[in-house]
């Protein structure tokens, strides 16, 4: 079977996974800019390596615990559609390979998260790591309205 990397990640304490390919950079976070009538998920934007990119608060877009900025909140960076986003996470801590027969498939009620994001459940010796699909995470809606924070 074929390993795949993924990029670990933590909310409220819970780890989290996503493909590394889908991975642009990893940054540390910086205070965005808030932008008025924008999606509630949405903390603003921010100038990342020149180029303005919407930032989108996971734990809010999950309805978890409030976000509490510390040194290891990162932002990880994708592309979707094209156009760059940047979620905000606790912390950002490895990158793992995971064997694909140790991915299976997610029980029902696993999680606090929606279902719909969650491809799977990797075992790491004694850790489990949801694998989350980053582009899933929004709407196509919300994907337009994204988009349409361009600034001028």
């Amino acid at each position: 079977m074929a390993e795949k990397q993924f990029v670990v990640f933590k909310l409220d304490g819970e780890e989290y996974g996503i493909n590394i390919i889908n991975v642009k950079e990893i940054g540390i976070y910086k205070e965005p800019v808030k932008i008025p009538n924008s999606p509630e998920f949405i903390e603003g934007i921010i100038n990342y390596r020149g180029e303005v990119i919407p930032i989108v608060n996971l734990k809010k877009r999950f309805n978890l615990n409030d976000l509490i900025i510390s040194n290891n909140t990162r932002v990880i960076i994708i592309n979707i559609n094209d156009k760059q986003v940047g979620f905000v996470v606790d912390e950002a801590s490895q990158t793992i390979r995971i064997d694909e027969e140790h991915i299976e498939n997610t029980p029902e009620m696993v999680t606090r998260i929606d279902s719909e994001y969650i491809t799977g459940v990797g075992k790491v010796e004694d850790r489990l790591i949801l694998i989350i699909d980053l582009e899933k995470v929004l709407t196509d809606s919300e994907k337009q309205k994204i988009e349409s924070l361009e600034v001028d």
